[in-house]
């Protein structure tokens, strides 16, 4: 999933050189942890190992992903860690969160669960041709589990206590559009949805999913809104470039559709739940205006399938992956996850966040 447009004026390198400064596992972890626990749905960019035992095309569990993660590959779908590994040591915490299986396999859910799946949408039937995965319906549900498993542990006063003070972020809506609406092919939606009726649909039932995370007790929720799905190696690709752009800047406009209802949903969850702070992370504007004049944002890293846009098993790789934006024809490399993730933690321009950045919201 893309994220920077390539054609941006605005230069980041002060902040690019701030974030690069930050010990990655060493200087943010010496405090506590700024909240007990760290929730974490989505897709591909927060996966870090569901999809791993599925049925599925969408897996990053073989080389070179994690060819620069201690622990190798581990379905982390780029280089390194990834964006929410990089905002669970910016609020503090000592370990990476784990996903579903390895939090149930090690009793280990009271302090987080990442749940985020390659290939899952906030549609049921999104990125069906790419076999199994976790769409948001049923990540809240495998939520549910976990948040009954606490309540019998802990009783259910002193475990909505703690839930109500957890970190929450949801990062979905990519794949509605990559493996939904821009696959005519395989999906009606682009035949019964005008673009702009498509956005409105989808936020509404995003939406409905929210509350119904609001429900399981929420109450500090960072939704991280989709890239810039047109400037994707794999998009370009497929669809061209437009416009002298490097980008397809079509497949952008679409998807800023469904963006922009994303701020007036986050002030009407905020109206109906006032025990609550919901906010965007506004990714599509943070990467319209980055600009990294260092990296190369137009190749991916590694030797992809022309068909997926993953890095073929055991593929060639990019020698020097700090160079690069994209380490396959879809996802961040780990630096830029670093600096996505940075400025998702604290945010350099007001359109980055709104109400709060991921930092306000864990002291609200």
């Amino acid at each position: 999933m893309a994220f920077v447009r390539h054609s941006s004026s605005l230069k980041l390198l002060l902040l690019f050189s701030a974030f690069l400064s930050l010990s990655p596992r060493n200087s943010l972890l010496e405090a506590a942890p700024q909240v007990p626990c760290y929730f974490v749905f989505g897709d591909s960019l927060s996966d870090n190992g569901n999809n791993n035992n599925l049925i599925a095309l969408a897996k990053a569990n073989y080389l070179p992903y994690g060819i620069d993660f201690p622990e190798g590959p581990t379905g982390r779908f780029t280089n390194g860690p990834n964006i929410i590994d990089y905002i669970a040591q910016l609020l503090g915490f000592d370990r990476y969160i784990q996903n579903f299986t390895a939090a149930l396999a090690n009793q280990d859910f009271t302090r987080g669960v990442n749940y985020a799946s390659g290939a899952a949408g906030i549609r049921d039937e999104t990125g069906i041709q790419q076999g199994d995965r976790i769409s948001l319906n049923n990540q809240l549900l495998r939520h549910s589990s976990i948040v009954a498993k606490i309540r019998a542990i802990q009783g259910t006063q002193a475990a909505d206590s703690l839930l109500n003070k957890c970190i929450y972020t949801v990062g979905m809506g990519n794949n509605d559009y990559i493996n939904n609406y821009f696959m005519p092919a395989f999906y009606s939606t682009s035949r019964l949805y005008t673009p702009q009726q498509y956005a409105v649909v989808l936020a509404n039932q995003y939406s409905n999913q929210l509350k119904d995370l609001h429900d399981l007790g929420a109450r500090k929720v960072a939704i991280l809104g989709p890239g810039l799905i047109g400037c994707a190696p794999q998009e370009v690709s497929t669809f061209g470039a437009t416009n002298g752009s490097t980008c397809n800047e079509q497949l952008n406009s679409e998807v800023a559709l469904f963006n922009n209802q994303l701020r007036p949903l986050v002030q009407s969850l905020n109206n109906q739940f006032p025990d609550s702070n919901f906010t965007l992370i506004d990714i599509f504007s943070i990467s319209s205006s980055t600009s990294l004049a260092q990296l190369n944002l137009t190749a991916p890293c590694c030797e992809t399938n022309p068909t997926t846009g993953t890095c073929k098993p055991n593929g060639a790789v990019c020698p020097d992956r700090k160079a690069y934006g994209f380490f396959d024809g879809y996802h961040p490399t780990s630096i830029l996850c670093q600096g996505l993730a940075s400025r998702s933690y604290m945010r350099v321009l007001p359109t980055d966040a709104d109400p709060y950045d991921i930092r306000q919201l864990a002291m609200q």
